[in-house]
């Protein structure tokens, strides 16, 4: 706020003055094309969806049926329109409405899937990093990078999606970490890519690495644990957040229970 001060102060004057000149209109192929060329550290993976997405967008192809899909291509292309704003490169915006968040995945393993993973991914270390995700029930990003002076007895310090929290380390994760020496560092596309071509060769079909974690919150709540303590342990920002992940998960168990 104190940054935008200056700017809004002169912007102010020059409205009340009626000195203000406007800024000229970018068109959105011109918009894009800085947007793309700016000078940042995306990763290369974030690079190309964001051509991918704008590029066909401009070509006047129509959004994604997909409601996940689609609701990567409105925040993609609304990111644009907000960087045009907040660079002064455009005075108004002509975002699209619509859901930016999609549908919540509700894939999780099951226990012959756990198994053939933890006992079938060949490479140790990664073996040892998948079965220490799945007991702690953290995100890959949290665990990729763990530095020894962020470890306490029982728990694990790290920096997520919703700042610092401590990552609960149970029996299971504390005999891998221990044994795990040097700890792992990973990047975001080793972690990705190694789990796809693991998942692959065992044959386990629509696998992503981040469905150990929310196999792991079922699991828990499954063995009794309220939602509440569960939502804690994941770290999410609410209970409400647990609730719209796992209620449809928890109704298909309620289902084939009463069957």
């Amino acid at each position: 706020a104190k940054q935008l001060k200056p700017y809004v102060e002169s912007q102010l004057i020059l409205e009340l003055t009626g000195l203000k000149k406007t800024t000229p209109a970018l068109a959105f192929p011109v918009l894009s094309d800085k947007f793309l060329k700016r000078n940042n550290k995306r990763a290369k993976s974030t690079q190309k969806l964001y051509e991918y997405v704008l590029n066909s967008y401009i070509s006047g192809k129509p959004l994604p049926t997909n409601p996940n899909s689609r609701a990567i291509f409105v925040r993609t292309i609304n990111a644009c329109w907000n960087w045009g704003l907040k660079n002064g490169l455009i005075d108004e915006a002509n975002k699209l409405n619509g859901d930016t968040k999609g549908e919540p995945r509700q894939r999780v393993y099951t226990k012959s899937e756990l198994d053939l993973l933890f006992n079938g991914i060949q490479d140790k270390d990664f073996n040892a990093f998948v079965k220490f995700a799945y007991y702690t029930g953290a995100r890959s990003g949290e665990i990729r990078n763990i530095q020894p002076q962020n470890l306490t007895e029982g728990s694990l310090a790290v920096f997520g999606k919703t700042g610092r929290r401590m990552v609960k380390i149970s029996r299971q994760a504390h005999t891998i970490i221990e044994n795990q020496d040097p700890l792992w560092s990973y990047s975001k596309d080793f972690v990705s890519h190694t789990f796809k071509k693991e998942v692959r060769r065992l044959e386990i079909k629509d696998a992503r690495f981040h469905d150990l974690r929310r196999t792991f919150g079922l699991n828990l709540i499954k063995q009794g644990m309220s939602i509440y303590k569960v939502s804690k342990l994941l770290g999410h920002a609410s209970v409400r957040t647990t609730e719209q992940h796992y209620a449809p998960l928890l109704t298909v168990e309620i289902e084939d229970f009463v069957l």
